[in-house]
């Protein structure tokens, strides 16, 4: 098999996928925001990703859809595939501080000092 190749790499990945979860999440997120790969494959990469580590694939989504040099059919797919509701896409934000549903509100701001007595 030629690793070299964006075909082979995606390949690999997706055997790695069946064994090694992490290693493919890893892999399929290396293909999905490498530049120098074509963005159809970027693209495959990045729809694999939700089934095996959703906080990567909102990474690669957002690699992809953020990238001037792809295409706006490419780009769109990638946001269409970030902003897709699903239990993978909220599972991939759990890890930002912001996160309300996770974190409850902000805390009550600290009371202002008393301004001057005129």
């Amino acid at each position: 098999m030629d690793y070299d190749s964006d075909e082979g790499r995606m390949t690999a990945a997706e055997q790695l996928a069946a064994h090694h979860p992490r290693a493919a999440a890893e892999a399929l997120r290396a293909i999905a925001c490498d530049d120098g790969v074509g963005e159809e494959v970027r693209l495959s990469a990045a729809e694999l990703l939700p089934g095996v580590d959703p906080q990567a694939a909102a990474q690669a989504c957002l690699a992809i859809a953020s990238d001037k040099d792809v295409g706006e059919e490419v780009r769109l797919s990638a946001a269409e595939l970030l902003a897709a509701p699903s239990p993978q896409a909220a599972d991939a934000f759990r890890g930002i501080p912001g996160d309300r549903l996770r974190h409850g509100p902000p805390p009550p701001s600290p009371p202002r000092p008393p301004g001057p007595h005129w």
